[in-house]
């Protein structure tokens, strides 16, 4: 099937063709005669597939006949990054090169007066990160009565960074009748219930299995100690042929740490990652596009449609905590029809992890060697700590044997208590004594690997013996003995005093 089957205009068609494409992809030769019939479409589809393509084209079309009228536009892209705002306002730049169609970018980082000043001239296409578009909505610079077309892009990743509650508060400001198109790699059920919400009647188009990894994708993994896992990566940088990669790690700081190793060691590398400015981001990616960067170390920031032409590997430094993360890792390479390698270096703790991404993806990921370095085994115990919520040593002890709580947590009832309790008549044994401190199970469990600190002493250095206090008791008019207050005891606890009435 050729483009020129899927019902789009001439102006479009020739933009497509000077683009270089020829045929659409399944997505696309699916999705874009609904859109054009003006249908909800809810597409699933894994990573590198074209999706973004699926749903600019036809809306060229669509909008082509009208007028953008000031603060009021007349379709709306919901983004979850700014690189992937970015993305898809460069496909219509490309796509709507022959149509005269006005656009307006909404993204954190840049200036609010330039992006004013574009809606104040009428804009036909939105595209925006919810942050941003909130943000100019409540100055008054926005008004979405007249949205015609929502697209709400990367679902599944709006709902991992926490933008879900802003785009339900988004969609209640549009008109009700509109259509929508929502587009996502993966399909949760949370993201499920999100499509029943947002969407009438739609069409479901799902061109690959959920989760699915890109096929000309190969895989591999290798299993080492956390030490050995920069050696690990410049070894199995220097063995491939790598044109450009991306290196993923996990937390933002690691990326700057892993980036400064790399440069020590001679590598063509840059950072990216969310605490950026918006400036450095741009132009950092754009450098790492014209191929003036070999090596990007990125934080996931860069897992969700960020399209890079002939990327030819993908580097899990570490393993993503969410299975689905790795899906769109990887997915940055093996794109439009050409092939990519994805490599993931594991530490041993990490087996719950990789277990996770097999199970998701439906097979394992094949092991890799490496000559002279030596491999570890991963372990799938669930005590295993990893990267965030292992204790600190010597901050919390481990209990007793037969509890099978992670040290330092559990329920305040499943702790050693330190009850410092007063002595009570009739209660502790002998008066003027302080009680024993008794566990609530009974006697104290012997505590592995530290001396037991006795209850209620010092952690200061030690102090000359005082004396033991001697407790002052006085009989009552009943005969039995009242516990007193030292030598001055007051006469109406004794009960031979007179009150005042009296």
């Amino acid at each position: 099937m050729n483009f020129s089957d899927l019902g789009l205009s001439p102006e479009v068609l020739r933009a497509v063709e000077d683009a270089g494409y020829k045929s659409p992809t399944p997505i696309q030769e699916q999705a874009i005669p609904y859109v054009l019939m003006g249908r909800d479409v809810l597409g699933c589809a894994q990573t590198g597939t074209g999706k973004t393509a699926s749903f600019t084209l036809p809306m060229i079309d669509i909008l082509a006949s009208g007028r953008a009228r000031a603060r009021m536009p007349r379709t709306l892209v919901i983004e979850p990054t700014r690189e992937l705002a970015a993305q898809v306002a460069e496909a219509f730049d490309i796509y709507g090169k022959h149509n005269k169609l006005s656009q307006a970018l909404l993204i954190g980082g840049e200036s609010f007066t330039d992006q004013e000043r574009k809606l104040d001239r009428g804009v036909d296409v939105l595209i925006a990160t919810p942050g941003r578009l909130i943000d100019l909505f409540e100055r008054g610079k926005i008004l979405l009565s007249d949205v015609k077309i929502l697209v709400i892009d990367e679902a599944d990743r709006m709902l991992d960074m926490g933008f879900i509650p802003d785009v339900e508060r988004i969609v209640g400001l549009l008109p009700k009748i509109r259509q929508t198109l929502f587009f996502s790699a993966t399909m949760p059920p949370e993201i499920r219930r999100l499509a029943d919400a947002f969407l009438m009647n739609p069409k479901e188009i799902s061109v690959a299995p959920p989760a699915s990894p890109a096929a000309l994708v190969t895989q591999g993994l290798i299993v080492v100690e956390p030490d050995h896992k920069r050696d690990t990566l410049r070894r199995l940088i220097a063995v491939e042929n790598v044109k450009n990669a991306l290196i993923f790690c996990n937390r933002k700081r690691d990326v700057d740490i892993l980036n400064r190793s790399l440069k020590r060691h001679g590598l063509d590398t840059a950072a990216l990652h969310g605490d950026m400015p918006q400036s450095k981001r741009t132009e950092t990616l754009e450098r790492f596009r014209n191929n003036e960067i070999r090596l990007l170390v990125c934080s996931d920031v860069a897992a969700r449609g960020l399209d890079i032409q002939g990327m030819s590997h993908v580097f899990n430094f570490d393993v993503p905590i969410h299975a689905e993360d790795y899906v769109h890792r990887i997915g940055r390479t093996g794109r439009a029809g050409n092939e990519g390698r994805a490599f993931t270096l594991a530490a041993p703790e990490d087996g719950r992890f990789v277990q996770a991404i097999e199970q998701l993806i439906g097979k394992p990921i094949p092991p890799v060697s490496i000559e002279g370095i030596h491999q570890a085994a991963l372990s799938f115990e669930e005590g295993d700590g990893r990267r965030r919520g292992r204790p600190q040593p010597g901050r919390h002890e481990a209990k007793s044997a037969g509890h099978g709580q992670r040290p330092g947590r559990g329920k305040p009832q499943d702790r050693p208590r330190h009850d410092h309790h007063k002595p009570q008549p009739g209660k502790d044994a002998g008066h003027g004594q302080r009680p024993e401190h008794r566990h609530p199970d009974g006697p104290r469990p012997q505590q592995p690997h530290f001396t037991p600190v006795t209850m209620g002493a010092s952690l200061h250095p030690a102090a000359p013996a005082q004396p033991p206090r001697q407790d002052h008791h006085q009989e009552g008019d009943d005969g039995r003995r009242v516990v007193g207050f030292g030598d001055h005891m007051p006469a109406f606890l004794t009960g031979r005093g007179k009150t005042a009435r009296e």
